[in-house]
């Protein structure tokens, strides 16, 4: 028996977060049939990215349509199912915090 096994469940280590991208982690109890209900409820409750909270549902559509939204490096789609436990969500081309004299808003 090796020592160095790797657990192939959810245990995984946490992939790397994009650069210039915005990390959600989203905690469910139970498999959801689409991210993009339990994705959107979530950036409507968080804080760290104002312009997250108030997408609308089109700009949060457009996401998804220009693939900015990726689970684990891959672009996900609105139907695209949710395993219960921790997955974490990059948005590309949004940071934590943006602040108005953030030389990233250009």
């Amino acid at each position: 028996m090796s020592s160095h096994s790797h657990p192939s469940s959810a245990q995984q280590a946490v992939p790397a977060q994009p650069e210039n991208s915005f990390r959600v982690t989203l905690e469910t109890l139970s498999s959801k049939p689409r991210i993009d209900q339990v994705l959107l409820e979530a950036l409507r409750g968080q804080s760290r990215n104002p312009n997250l909270k108030r997408i609308s549902r089109t700009e949060f559509k457009e996401l998804f349509k220009k693939k900015k939204i990726l689970i684990k490096g891959q672009p996900a789609t609105p139907s695209s199912s949710l395993a219960s436990g921790v997955t974490h969500v990059d948005i590309l081309g949004y940071s934590e915090n943006p602040s108005p004299d953030d030389p990233t808003l250009r």
